[in-house]
């Protein structure tokens, strides 16, 4: 009796413990959490360095005569007309230039793809230099061998502070740019009679401003780029990003007379004026740090 009694006080027990898991709750997994991906921007400051190639083509050094032969002065109009002396030389200049760097600040409007405006302030060692030599012609009664001429141009580096106005495709950025330029240039000219003696001389050597303008293209290596593996100087100052740009400048530094004067060498006297362009193109290669959020 009493084990029919215990076998029933069981059955009842296990029958309200089902009924009571019944009501609970079922156990289920966590929803997976989403972690949202990072949308790149191009907001932030960066610096780089680069390298460059400069070339110009269109480039004259254009020379006149002062005085003619009254008052007992050389006729250096006269020498200019018959060639003996340049009336107008191109000058064209090309070369690999030196290492370069700049700082700069973007800012896009929308993160992913969109417009992207920024300043920038480069320096390019471009250290580009010419010099040509010119024989004028043997005139009969004037002279019996050539009157060489000698014409030194050359840039020392390029400065720009530019504004920029570009569009971003994602890690992807095509932007024009223009504005300021300045450079450090050096112009000569030599004038020798037919014997090999420095009869004029002149030169300036200082700063030229002008302007810019051009275009390029950027992109931002992604973090799991195999390029990033060389990033470690990146790491070390808190970069962000590392990019990659190729740039095309036009530069116009303007004009600049130099008098060619009378060296006292030979028994000449009067002057000439050899009028200096610098004018070009510029070619940049480089790489940006970035600072600032992805």
């Amino acid at each position: 009796m009493f084990a029919k009694l215990l076998l029933a006080g069981t059955a009842a027990i296990l029958a309200v413990s089902s009924a009571s898991a019944a009501d609970l709750p079922r156990r289920v997994a966590p929803p997976p959490v989403f972690t949202a991906v990072p949308v790149f921007t191009w907001t932030g400051f960066y610096i780089g360095t680069h390298s460059s190639y400069a070339f110009s083509d269109r480039q004259n050094i254009r020379t006149t005569g002062n005085n003619d032969a009254s008052g007992g002065l050389t006729n250096t109009r006269l020498n200019v007309a018959q060639e003996r002396r340049p009336s107008n030389f191109r000058s064209e200049q090309d070369g690999i230039g030196n290492i370069g760097g700049g700082i700069g600040y973007n800012y896009q409007f929308t993160p992913g793809s969109g417009f992207v405006v920024g300043a920038a302030a480069e320096v390019t060692w471009t250290d580009i230099s010419k010099s040509y030599a010119y024989f004028g012609p043997v005139i009969p009664g004037v002279n019996t061998a050539p009157d060489p001429s000698n014409l030194r141009q050359r840039l020392d580096y390029l400065g720009t502070v530019t504004g920029r106005l570009g569009y971003a495709f994602d890690r992807v950025l095509v932007y024009g740019t223009g504005g300021f330029a300045y450079g450090n240039v050096n112009y000569s000219a030599g004038f020798f009679n037919p014997a090999g003696t420095l009869a004029y001389a002149g030169k300036y050597n200082d700063m030229e401003t002008g302007y810019v303008y051009g275009g390029g293209i950027e992109w931002a290596i992604p973090t799991d780029n195999f390029l990033n593996r060389f990033n470690f100087v990146g790491g070390l100052i808190g970069a962000s990003a590392l990019t990659l740009k190729v740039e095309y400048l036009h530069y116009d530094l303007g004009s600049r007379n130099v008098l060619v004067n009378a060296t006292g060498f030979a028994p000449v006297t009067g002057s000439y004026t050899s009028r200096f362009s610098t004018e070009g193109n510029i070619v940049k290669a480089g790489f940006n740090y970035k600072f600032g959020s992805l």
